[in-house]
């Protein structure tokens, strides 16, 4: 009897494990939509603190450039003290960082603060997929994990731009960044249970490779909006810099006992276009999110409230279809649902390019963003499930802390880029759309002609 009273019944475990994974997939959804609620807030934010489309890339960008290069070694940070633990620090200092975000008195205040709370996002991300595998070590049971943890998340896709249209609307962009404060609230209380404590491990971290990746990706981001914004001596010294920190990461990587690309990652089959698409993905993704509310709010005239509706085909089937898409990864493995969401993408960018060029109205608009909406939803969850299928034993955290740094480096040179078709007083948007589109065909040629050879789950 003494046996059976200390042993919790299997519907208390069960339940303890879907409290666990709803915080785990909380803290997940904090992160993108501190991405996706600011998309719609950049009119208000460019006359509210005077900011050009450059420092605006810079608001977006000072967040996904911390957070793509420190996702590289906060694999090994989060194995080394403890996912559980690390994913707490991380999502506490997303609430507070947030807080003080609301508070920012000029531009270069709020970029430092996006910047940190892209520290605090990369301490999040990584950390979860190890707790997910510690919570549901069967196979079976982690990819319904994941696919709920994919489900959840992508609903702060859908309800960024509708949230952040409404909080402008009543009280500015300020409040945008209050919405995290309770939920990163939320998210320590469902993962303070015993069910999702981590063992620490012994894996070494290179300081100096991290901070040389961090400036490459960060030069190149400044080389991109400066060339942009028609600073072509900025441009070129900045690419001069990115340059050496990347040759110098090399190096550095050559002699390191612990790199920060874990080669038997990088070698293994079907990596590299798996890791391709999930860069284009979010190149096409954010980048959309930050061109398509300044086409909305110029030419169409919508306000904050009306872009973030004007988003709904787009955002609506990030809440429900990665249920979908886990299901026919089951059946058929990742592949099929990762061509098709390449495809989705490639045709939903060029039906928006070409509908904004054509100054066509918001309805031409629906079937591009409904085709982006479904692609980026198909890709993701298979992309993930891809990728930790096909990690060697022992290095699915690095494997998902490597796919989760290229999305987004994506994301960020996705801002970079399709935001330099998009000059202060011009248009350009349906260019930029046309570049989206043109990434996401030349992942889906790659991943075509050179199939993952890895296992979907079984």
């Amino acid at each position: 009897m003494g046996s059976v009273l200390q042993s919790p019944p299997p519907a208390a475990a069960t339940a303890r494990r879907r409290r666990a994974l709803l915080g785990i997939s909380l803290g997940y959804f904090m992160v993108l939509l501190d991405t996706t609620v600011l998309s719609v807030a950049e009119p208000d934010l460019a006359r509210s603190l005077h900011a050009s489309t450059a420092g605006l890339q810079w608001a977006v960008t000072g967040y996904t450039v911390v957070f793509g290069a420190l996702l590289l070694s906060a694999g090994a940070v989060a194995d080394r003290l403890g996912a559980d633990r690390v994913f707490r620090v991380g999502a506490a200092a997303f609430g507070l960082g947030s807080l003080a975000a609301a508070l920012a008195p000029g531009l270069g205040t709020l970029v430092a603060l996006r910047a940190l709370l892209g520290a605090a996002a990369a301490a999040c991300v990584p950390a979860s997929m190890a707790m997910i595998t510690r919570l549901y070590p069967a196979p079976a049971d982690r990819a319904r994990a994941v696919a709920t943890w994919a489900a959840t998340s992508g609903a702060a896709l859908a309800a960024g731009p509708l949230a952040g249209g409404a909080l402008v609307g009543l009280a500015g962009w300020r409040a945008i960044f209050l919405i995290n404060v309770p939920v990163a609230a939320a998210v320590l209380v469902l993962v303070s249970g015993r069910e999702v404590r981590c063992p620490r491990g012994t894996r070494a971290i290179d300081p100096v490779a991290q901070a040389l990746a961090c400036a490459a990706l960060g030069l190149l981001t400044d080389a991109l909006i400066a060339l942009g914004s028609g600073a072509a001596v900025h441009a070129s010294w900045s690419a001069a810099g990115a340059a050496l920190a990347a040759a110098a990461f090399a190096a550095a990587e050559r002699r390191s006992a612990a790199p920060v690309l874990v080669p038997a990652v990088l070698r293994a089959p079907g990596m590299p276009a798996a890791l391709l698409a999930g860069a284009a993905v979010n190149f096409a993704m954010t980048g959309v999110l930050f061109v398509l509310p300044l086409a909305f709010q110029r030419d169409l005239g919508l306000s904050a409230f009306e872009t973030g509706l004007a988003f709904l085909p787009m955002t609506l089937p990030f809440a429900f279809n990665p249920l979908v898409t886990g299901r026919i990864v089951a059946r058929t493995g990742p592949r099929p649902p990762v061509l098709a969401g390449l495809a989705l993408l490639t045709a939903g960018g060029a039906a928006l390019g070409a509908a904004l060029l054509a100054s066509a109205p918001y309805p031409v608009l629906v079937a591009g963003l409904l085709g982006t909406g479904f692609g980026v939803s198909f890709a993701l969850p298979a992309l993930a499930t891809a990728v930790v299928a096909a990690a060697p034993e022992g290095t699915a955290g690095a494997a998902g802390g490597l796919l989760n740094a290229v999305r987004q480096s994506g994301a960020t040179l996705g801002v970079a880029i399709m935001g330099a078709f998009v000059p202060d007083g011009s248009g350009g948007f349906g260019s930029a759309l046309f570049a989206a589109s043109a990434a996401c065909a030349a992942a889906l040629a790659l991943a075509a002609l050179r199939p993952a050879r890895a296992a979907g789950t079984r």
